[in-house]
């Protein structure tokens, strides 16, 4: 069966990385179920079988949920035939955390991050494989090149870091990039008085026009103009650390309110 375009299908060949992939899931805690997202032909699936953990796969391709349920001793439920992005993810295990695990599909990759993050109570490890560079800015430090919005909104919920590089040869059919596999662990979110939505629209803002300090953009958000002289508004937006932008974000909230 052929890789599809339209649903980011590369297939993960790599036995060996496969299964060490599985191990690292497995170790993060052996109470929490794990939901792998976009199974395909099933080379992490199978581990989890093996395994006896409590597990579920949510598949958008119909055609590979029947290969699937073809070619493995699968249960009734355990193949959840839907887009990742839009299932109810507080009723997968009725409502009990559990460990996200995949070979993402590249061409939803960052939305899958998203909404780890919208669901970060549920889901305390993220294991994923992405693409080598989207990778990198899930999970850069400040002050690094690749640090940007998806950097500093993942790392309000989650710290990261690489646990295995992937060459193209590792698929079928092999990507035009590098691949990296990333383990994320939840920390601590937002502070209570800290707006989600102000603090997504500060951070976005500010690296929409990454080369420009930051009293020039977010300047329309503020009514003191006294709080630009602030050092934290004479940087650039790759300057700052994540606690740096929740304090910006307490700072332009408390001029508000």
């Amino acid at each position: 069966m052929r890789a599809k375009k339209s649903y980011g299908q590369h297939f993960l060949i790599n036995e060996s990385l496969a299964g060490s992939i599985v191990k690292k899931a497995l170790a993060v805690d052996p109470d929490l179920p794990i939901l792998e997202v976009g199974p395909g032909k099933g080379v992490l699936t199978k581990y989890l079988i093996e395994s006896g953990r409590e597990w579920k796969a949510v598949e958008a391709d119909r055609d590979m949920i029947a290969y699937l349920s073809n070619n493995y001793d699968i249960a009734e439920g355990q193949l959840i035939s839907a887009d990742f992005l839009k299932v109810k993810l507080e009723e997968v295990f009725n409502g009990k955390p559990f460990i996200l695990l995949g070979n993402f599909p590249y061409n939803i990759s960052s939305q899958i991050i998203f909404r780890a993050m919208k669901y970060q109570d549920l889901i305390p490890s993220v294991i994923g494989m992405f693409q080598k560079e989207v990778a990198d800015r899930i999970i850069a430090p400040h002050g690094s090149k690749t640090y940007g919005a998806i950097s500093v909104l993942n790392q309000v919920y989650y710290t990261g870091k690489t646990i295995f590089k992937v060459s193209p040869g590792s698929f079928n059919p092999p990507p035009k990039v590098q691949s990296s596999v990333i383990h994320l662990t939840r920390q601590l979110s937002l502070p209570e008085s800290v707006k989600l939505s102000t603090f997504r629209t500060v951070v976005k803002s500010a690296f929409g026009q990454r080369r420009k300090m930051l009293r020039n953009t977010l300047k329309p958000f503020i009514k003191e103009t006294s709080l630009l002289e602030s050092g934290l508004f004479s940087k650039r937006p790759e300057q700052l650390s994540v606690q740096d932008y929740i304090q910006l974000t307490i700072d332009i909230q408390n001029q508000i309110e």
